[in-house]
């Protein structure tokens, strides 16, 4: 399958705005039940979006992080695993998406690996959040998560654009 720029920037996009919205906003538009269908239409297998995105959502629907366990991150699991359906030609069957899903998995894993390696980062900065609450400066505390959710973002665009172009 051809991919083509326009396609890769609004995976990017699509893929920034979510990984955004997993820690913020709505907190739900991150889900694969809206997520697939977005990149199944961006790809041009709408149908096949929502077919993934709902087997996805199954997959996700107990998937919550309980103290340490992180479960795999349900954005890039599902951009894969849609990216996987259309790229490869798959039918909107029981084997087809089972497949991608499964395809999918060691990435929806590295995604989960990236928001804690992100996180862990940033946690270093909190001691900045700190001197800027006890100055009142909100604007400074703003910043401080603003840029966090930003490089995550764009870790989440360039992950999916990779696997786009490698899947």
């Amino acid at each position: 399958m051809e991919i083509s720029i326009i396609q890769a920037l609004l995976v990017f996009v699509v893929a920034f705005i979510m990984g955004i919205d997993q820690f913020s906003f709505l907190e739900s538009l991150y889900q694969p039940i809206v997520t697939c269908p977005i990149i199944g239409a961006i790809l041009g297998n709408f149908e096949l979006g929502v077919v993934v995105g709902g087997a996805y959502q199954l997959v996700q629907i107990g998937s919550m992080p309980i103290g340490g366990a992180q479960p795999p991150n349900a954005i890039i699991g599902g951009i894969m695993a849609t990216v996987f359906a259309v790229s490869l030609g798959m039918e909107a069957t029981a084997d087809g998406v089972g497949t991608a899903l499964g395809l999918a998995v060691p990435f929806a894993v590295f995604g989960q690996y990236v928001v804690t390696l992100t996180f862990t980062i940033f946690s270093g900065m909190m001691h900045k959040a700190d001197q800027y609450a006890e100055e009142a400066n909100v604007k400074g505390i703003r910043n401080i998560n603003f840029l966090e959710m930003a490089v995550l973002g764009v870790l989440f665009g360039v992950i999916s654009v990779a696997g786009l172009y490698g899947g």
